[in-house]
């Protein structure tokens, strides 16, 4: 039921004011900026995809591969986590606004759920494995219990995710040191005197199948039957990517739930003290950037540092180094391009750029699907079959060609229609009843009926052309 505010009140449009144009356009920007780091696990059999030593690439190759782990790598999805946070903060204020009871609550669960849903259809359908819709939908509902903190309890409840998440990531590292040491420590007993137990047996297999894996050998069997899987029947692919897609969506749930929180929770302190919508000053904004490219850049450059003088060889990287900083790297360079973008907002000289990302921002959730089914259906053996074809720099051409596709799709599609399909169909879900699409004065009087929400940060658009 909706609340006694009034139709004339409803019935203003949504103003296009500088807050949701930068809500939008960094929405665009956290979308496109995902397929960077998607691409190698749409293009690249496992495991070149996060590893040039497989293929002993060189040259253009190893210096793509550096450049996206050592700068973006986590920065995209940091944005996105931090934008749907702001969403929920957004569509929860508006349906309190707007209709009594817990109705709200129930459209906010029901649209939670009903994301869950498209996360399963990425997952097992389109056979992306990296699906992030299934982990959002969770932790989206985990936040509604948080909604209501301020700014500051939000900034501590991120930092107390951060230790954890640290915690978490530093705890499956020293187990993998454990697996090693209880493994060369067998190794070492002079079996012609001492008979193993099964535990020992156990113990020393699991060491040498750690170490096999991380072979050169190790890695070429596992690349050779992933692009066997990948083009091969509809079966194999099926088998394959829903295997991968099960030990995705399990295993990140419940290992990486601190990583999707830590920045939805900053999302959502940013939105309510005004920073992620433009309100801090030119100076906050680009001490953010100094501090977290110059600090987080630094670290990246640490932590990758072993790993390339290991020759990427995991066994002996887990066997001597003591620390995992992953989780800290990326936090601080995410805030650094955070700062970055916002340095380009502020200074008016970009404001071309963000009109262009506006409306892929506007239509995100299509853009992010559209990007499993257009790249799922280019590298995987059921469609052009391109996987394993290209070369790692390669495959970097077949993101611009997405980018130009869905900036003009998305330009294109809002000049006539109030959403994107699948918002629409979202929408239409969430609230039981099917929403008017195209833009006509007619629709924007129909649209009063039922509240309205939207992929993450979008507010209503209103205008009437």
């Amino acid at each position: 039921m909706v609340n006694q505010l009034g139709v004339d009140s409803l019935a203003e449009p949504t103003p296009n004011t500088e807050r949701i144009v930068i809500l939008d356009s960094l929405r665009g920007i956290a979308i496109l900026g995902i397929l960077l780091m998607n691409i190698p696990g749409f293009a690249l059999p496992d495991p070149v995809y996060h590893d040039p030593s497989v293929l002993n690439e060189a040259g253009v190759n190893y210096k793509t591969w550096y450049f996206i782990e050592w700068s973006l790598e986590g920065s995209q999805r940091a944005l996105f986590s931090m934008l749907f946070g702001a969403g929920v903060i957004l569509f929860l204020t508006r349906q309190q606004k707007r209709v009594s009871g817990i109705k709200a609550a129930e459209y906010f669960f029901r649209r939670q759920l009903w994301l869950l849903v498209f996360g399963l259809i990425n997952a097992f359908v389109l056979l992306w494995f990296w699906d992030i819709l299934f982990q959002y939908a969770l932790c989206g509902m985990i936040l509604f219990a948080f909604h209501r903190l301020s700014p500051k309890s939000l900034l501590i409840a991120a930092f107390i995710c951060l230790v954890f998440q640290t915690v978490r990531e530093n705890r499956d590292f020293y187990m993998d040191k454990r697996t090693i040491a209880r493994g060369e420590a067998i190794a070492k007993l002079d079996t012609t005197t001492v008979k193993l137990t099964d535990l020992q047996k156990e113990r020393l297999g699991a060491m040498t199948t750690y170490k096999e894996k991380s072979s050169i050998d190790g890695k070429l069997k596992e690349m050779n039957n992933s692009k066997m899987m990948m083009t091969g029947s509809y079966a194999n692919l099926y088998e394959y990517q829903s295997e991968r897609s099960f030990r995705s969506e399990v295993n990140f749930t419940y290992f990486g739930i601190w990583d999707i929180l830590l920045f939805m929770f900053i999302g959502m302190a940013f939105f309510k003290n005004g920073l992620l919508t433009g309100g801090g000053s030119l100076k906050i904004y680009a001490g953010m950037m100094l501090i977290g490219l110059g600090l987080g850049l630094t670290i990246s450059y640490f932590r990758l540092q072993p790993m390339i003088n290991y020759q990427f060889n995991y066994f002996d990287y887990v066997k001597n180094v003591q620390f995992e900083y992953y989780e800290l790297s990326r936090s601080i360079r995410a805030m650094g391009i955070f700062g970055l973008i916002m340095v380009m907002y502020k200074s008016g000289w970009f404001n071309w750029l963000f009109k262009i990302f506006q409306p892929v921002g506007q239509m995100a959730f299509t853009n992010y699907l559209g990007q499993s089914i257009i790249c799922g259906l280019f590298f995987y053996g059921i469609g052009f079959g391109m996987f394993g074809k290209l070369e790692r720099h390669e495959m970097y051409y077949v993101v611009a060609a997405v980018w130009v596709l869905q900036i003009v799709y998305s330009h294109i599609w809002l000049r006539n229609f109030r959403f994107g399909p699948l918002e629409w169909l979202w929408r239409s879900l969430t609230y039981w009843k099917k929403q008017p699409i195209a833009i006509t004065k007619e629709t924007d009087t129909i649209i009063l009926k039922v509240p309205a929400g939207d992929f993450i940060i979008t507010e209503d658009k209103q205008t009437i052309e």
